[in-house]
Protein backbone atom coordinates (compact mmCIF):
# COMPACT_ATOMS: atom_id res chain seq x y z
CA UNK A 1 0.00 0.00 0.00
CA UNK A 2 1.34 3.40 -0.96
CA UNK A 3 1.86 6.08 1.67
CA UNK A 4 0.01 9.35 1.39
CA UNK A 5 1.97 12.36 0.22
CA UNK A 6 1.55 15.59 2.19
CA UNK A 7 1.71 18.82 0.19
CA UNK A 8 2.27 22.14 1.95
CA UNK A 9 1.92 25.58 0.38
CA UNK A 10 3.50 28.52 2.22
CA UNK A 11 2.32 32.12 1.74
CA UNK A 12 4.46 34.99 2.98
CA UNK A 13 6.14 38.21 2.06
CA UNK A 14 9.77 38.23 0.98
CA UNK A 15 12.00 38.52 4.02
CA UNK A 16 9.77 36.57 6.43
CA UNK A 17 11.65 33.30 5.99
CA UNK A 18 9.03 31.14 4.23
CA UNK A 19 11.60 29.60 1.89
CA UNK A 20 13.81 28.77 4.87
CA UNK A 21 10.81 27.29 6.71
CA UNK A 22 9.84 25.16 3.69
CA UNK A 23 13.40 23.84 3.43
CA UNK A 24 13.67 23.27 7.19
CA UNK A 25 10.53 21.11 7.22
CA UNK A 26 11.76 19.21 4.15
CA UNK A 27 15.24 18.64 5.61
CA UNK A 28 13.67 17.46 8.87
CA UNK A 29 11.48 14.97 6.98
CA UNK A 30 14.56 13.79 5.07
CA UNK A 31 16.34 13.19 8.39
CA UNK A 32 13.35 11.01 9.36
CA UNK A 33 13.78 8.91 6.21
CA UNK A 34 11.07 10.51 4.07
CA UNK A 35 11.26 11.64 0.47
CA UNK A 36 11.04 15.40 0.07
CA UNK A 37 10.79 18.41 -2.21
CA UNK A 38 11.03 22.09 -1.27
CA UNK A 39 10.86 24.91 -3.76
CA UNK A 40 10.10 28.63 -3.85
CA UNK A 41 7.99 30.59 -6.31
CA UNK A 42 9.00 34.23 -6.43
CA UNK A 43 7.20 37.19 -7.91
CA UNK A 44 9.03 40.51 -7.96
CA UNK A 45 12.15 39.88 -5.95
CA UNK A 46 11.87 42.70 -3.45
CA UNK A 47 11.46 42.81 0.31
CA UNK A 48 7.80 42.60 1.25
CA UNK A 49 6.54 41.18 -2.05
CA UNK A 50 4.12 38.24 -1.76
CA UNK A 51 5.66 34.86 -2.43
CA UNK A 52 4.84 31.18 -2.24
CA UNK A 53 6.97 28.23 -1.28
CA UNK A 54 6.14 24.55 -1.48
CA UNK A 55 7.03 21.41 0.46
CA UNK A 56 6.18 17.81 -0.41
CA UNK A 57 6.77 14.93 2.00
CA UNK A 58 6.19 11.23 1.42
CA UNK A 59 7.26 7.80 2.59
CA UNK A 60 7.47 6.83 -1.11
CA UNK A 61 9.50 8.42 -3.91
CA UNK A 62 7.87 11.61 -5.23
CA UNK A 63 7.29 11.54 -8.96
CA UNK A 64 5.78 14.99 -9.50
CA UNK A 65 7.66 18.28 -9.56
CA UNK A 66 5.07 20.94 -10.31
CA UNK A 67 3.88 23.67 -7.96
CA UNK A 68 1.27 22.62 -5.42
CA UNK A 69 -2.21 23.63 -6.52
CA UNK A 70 -4.26 21.44 -4.18
CA UNK A 71 -2.40 21.53 -0.85
CA UNK A 72 -3.17 19.46 2.22
CA UNK A 73 -1.74 22.26 4.38
CA UNK A 74 -1.56 26.01 3.83
CA UNK A 75 0.72 28.06 6.08
CA UNK A 76 0.35 31.86 6.08
CA UNK A 77 3.21 33.84 7.62
CA UNK A 78 1.63 37.27 7.05
CA UNK A 79 -2.05 37.74 7.84
CA UNK A 80 -2.27 40.82 5.60
CA UNK A 81 -2.10 38.39 2.67
CA UNK A 82 -5.56 37.08 3.62
CA UNK A 83 -7.04 40.26 2.14
CA UNK A 84 -5.02 40.20 -1.11
CA UNK A 85 -4.34 36.55 -1.96
CA UNK A 86 -6.75 33.60 -2.00
CA UNK A 87 -4.53 31.57 0.31
CA UNK A 88 -7.15 28.82 0.67
CA UNK A 89 -7.39 28.29 -3.10
CA UNK A 90 -7.35 24.55 -3.78
CA UNK A 91 -7.08 23.64 -0.08
CA UNK A 92 -8.29 20.08 0.47
CA UNK A 93 -11.79 19.83 1.99
CA UNK A 94 -10.21 18.19 5.04
CA UNK A 95 -7.05 20.29 4.83
CA UNK A 96 -5.26 22.42 7.39
CA UNK A 97 -4.86 26.21 7.44
CA UNK A 98 -2.29 27.71 9.82
CA UNK A 99 -2.16 31.51 10.07
CA UNK A 100 0.25 33.84 11.86
CA UNK A 101 -2.27 36.08 13.63
CA UNK A 102 -3.52 37.10 17.06
CA UNK A 103 -7.06 36.23 15.89
CA UNK A 104 -8.78 33.04 17.01
CA UNK A 105 -9.22 30.07 14.69
CA UNK A 106 -12.99 30.75 14.73
CA UNK A 107 -12.44 34.33 13.52
CA UNK A 108 -10.10 33.17 10.74
CA UNK A 109 -12.54 30.38 9.75
CA UNK A 110 -15.37 32.92 9.47
CA UNK A 111 -13.17 35.40 7.58
CA UNK A 112 -11.94 32.78 5.11
CA UNK A 113 -15.22 30.86 4.76
CA UNK A 114 -13.49 27.55 5.45
CA UNK A 115 -15.59 24.41 5.52
CA UNK A 116 -16.25 22.60 8.78
CA UNK A 117 -13.82 19.78 7.93
CA UNK A 118 -10.86 22.18 7.50
CA UNK A 119 -8.61 22.37 10.54
CA UNK A 120 -7.90 26.04 11.28
CA UNK A 121 -5.04 26.96 13.58
CA UNK A 122 -3.69 30.33 14.62
CA UNK A 123 -0.51 31.38 16.34
CA UNK A 124 0.87 34.85 16.95
CA UNK A 125 4.21 33.82 15.49
CA UNK A 126 5.27 37.44 15.02
CA UNK A 127 4.82 38.20 18.73
CA UNK A 128 6.69 35.04 19.71
CA UNK A 129 9.52 35.92 17.30
CA UNK A 130 9.76 39.45 18.68
CA UNK A 131 9.87 38.15 22.25
CA UNK A 132 12.35 35.31 21.65
CA UNK A 133 14.44 36.29 18.62
CA UNK A 134 14.07 40.04 18.89
CA UNK A 135 12.91 40.42 15.25
CA UNK A 136 9.64 39.83 13.42
CA UNK A 137 10.78 36.62 11.70
CA UNK A 138 7.77 34.30 12.07
CA UNK A 139 9.23 31.35 10.16
CA UNK A 140 10.67 29.31 13.03
CA UNK A 141 7.66 29.75 15.33
CA UNK A 142 5.30 28.80 12.50
CA UNK A 143 7.13 25.50 11.90
CA UNK A 144 6.69 24.74 15.60
CA UNK A 145 2.95 25.31 15.18
CA UNK A 146 2.93 23.10 12.06
CA UNK A 147 4.62 20.26 13.98
CA UNK A 148 1.80 20.38 16.52
CA UNK A 149 -1.20 20.93 14.23
CA UNK A 150 -0.19 18.58 11.43
CA UNK A 151 2.68 16.44 12.75
CA UNK A 152 4.36 15.77 9.41
CA UNK A 153 7.65 15.84 11.33
CA UNK A 154 8.36 15.19 15.00
CA UNK A 155 9.09 18.20 17.21
CA UNK A 156 12.40 16.77 18.43
CA UNK A 157 13.50 16.01 14.85
CA UNK A 158 12.64 19.59 13.94
CA UNK A 159 14.63 20.93 16.88
CA UNK A 160 17.63 18.75 15.95
CA UNK A 161 17.49 19.85 12.29
CA UNK A 162 17.17 23.52 13.22
CA UNK A 163 20.18 23.17 15.50
CA UNK A 164 22.17 21.52 12.70
CA UNK A 165 21.13 23.97 9.96
CA UNK A 166 21.42 27.15 12.03
CA UNK A 167 24.58 25.92 13.75
CA UNK A 168 26.47 26.45 10.51
CA UNK A 169 25.80 30.18 10.36
CA UNK A 170 24.45 31.62 13.63
CA UNK A 171 25.62 32.20 17.17
CA UNK A 172 24.51 29.99 20.06
CA UNK A 173 22.26 32.82 21.33
CA UNK A 174 20.42 33.06 18.00
CA UNK A 175 20.06 29.27 17.78
CA UNK A 176 18.66 29.10 21.33
CA UNK A 177 16.23 31.95 20.63
CA UNK A 178 14.93 30.13 17.54
CA UNK A 179 14.62 26.85 19.43
CA UNK A 180 12.65 28.66 22.11
CA UNK A 181 10.34 30.17 19.47
CA UNK A 182 9.66 26.74 17.94
CA UNK A 183 8.82 25.17 21.29
CA UNK A 184 6.64 28.11 22.37
CA UNK A 185 4.60 28.06 19.19
CA UNK A 186 4.21 24.28 19.49
CA UNK A 187 2.66 24.79 22.95
CA UNK A 188 0.67 27.97 22.23
CA UNK A 189 -0.95 27.29 18.85
CA UNK A 190 -4.76 27.46 18.97
CA UNK A 191 -6.66 24.87 16.95
CA UNK A 192 -10.34 24.96 15.92
CA UNK A 193 -11.63 26.94 18.91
Amino acid sequence: MSAVMTEIRWHARAGQGAVTAAKLVAETALSEGKYIQAMPEYGPERMGAPLKAFTRLSDDPIEVSNNIEFPDVVVVLDETLLAVVDVAEGLADDGTLIVNTAESPAAVRARMGCGAAVTVATIDASAIALETIGRDLPNTPIVGALARVRPVVALESLVAQLEKTFGKKFSRAIIDANLSSVRRAYEEVAIND
